[in-house]
């Protein structure tokens, strides 16, 4: 089960001050995600639950109704959840967002002792580009994510480091001249990108990006096809269908480690199926 009272908070904070701005900083969550939380409410209510106008936000009648049922309604399921904290079996659903690579190469040992301890539990893997891992969290659409890790995660969130690979630069095998000179395919978005951008600027060079593809299995094909030089951790390079069309270019010095973890909201760390998990893979 998600955090289903999520929105519920959101809104509370933002009947509080009544900025959406404040509230979107606050609670670690970007202005889009707030907004369509608030619509979500609002359309399920049938009424507006904010006024907004030049002077601000304030909260209309129907807010201020809506304020004390989920004050009320998040006391009662605190309290439930008090009383009853763990059932006798595990049952459920626990929805694990991760690459393709994490799934082929960290997925299997690493969920095992979770499946061998309980089986009722039903796991619902998906799969998307590393950049996106957070966000499903913070979108409510993963209870677990497993991709990198950044220095500094959102306070709202929980990582573990599983594992730490190389970030190497690659270019294709039978390209002529290869270097460290680009042209340079390098992801669109994501951590990355952020490291890859922090070593290209690291060198004071002028910077010719010939692709931004969103994925890494992406950014290989492209490589592959001499479309220039990319940067991705080791582990999506072995675990690659191209790999034997890719050479790994030296470097000194060579960009930063990449860690990869499991990441949670804190705020799940009290749900049985999310805190099993995570006292599962202390020791991985």
């Amino acid at each position: 089960m998600r955090d289903d009272h999520r929105g519920l908070r959101l809104f509370l904070h933002l009947t509080q001050s009544l900025n959406f701005g404040r509230t979107s900083l606050d609670c670690h969550v970007s202005p889009a995600t707030l907004t369509r939380t608030v619509q979500r409410l609002e359309a399920e209510l049938g009424h507006r639950l904010f006024d907004r106008g030049p002077r601000g936000v304030s909260l209309t009648a129907e807010g201020q109704r809506f304020r004390e049922y989920a004050v009320q309604a998040l006391e009662l399921w605190q309290a439930y959840r008090d009383e009853h904290p763990y059932p006798a079996e595990l049952t459920g659903s626990l929805t694990v967002f991760a690459t393709v690579t994490a799934c082929q190469a960290l997925l299997p040992d690493l969920l095992a002792p979770f499946r061998t301890a309980h089986p009722q539990v039903r796991l619902d893997l998906r799969t998307g580009d590393a950049a996106a891992a957070l966000a499903r969290l913070d979108e409510g659409e993963a209870d677990v994510t497993v991709a990198g890790i950044p220095a500094r995660l959102p306070e709202p969130l929980a990582g573990r480091t599983v594992t730490v690979t190389d970030l190497v630069l690659v270019t294709a095998r039978d390209r002529p001249d290869p270097g460290l000179d680009g042209p340079f395919v390098l992801p669109q978005r994501g951590l990355v990108r952020e490291a890859a951008d922090r070593w290209l600027r690291a060198r004071g060079r002028p910077v010719d990006v010939a692709c931004e593809p969103d994925g890494h299995e992406a950014l290989l094909a492209l490589v592959a096809l001499g479309c220039g030089t990319g940067v991705v951790p080791r582990l999506v390079l072995e675990h690659s269908g191209v790999r034997d069309r890719i050479s790994v270019l030296p470097a000194a010095p060579a960009p930063e480690p990449f860690p990869i973890g499991l990441c949670v909201r804190r705020s799940d760390l009290r749900r049985p199926l999310v805190a099993a998990l995570w006292s599962l893979t202390a020791q991985w």
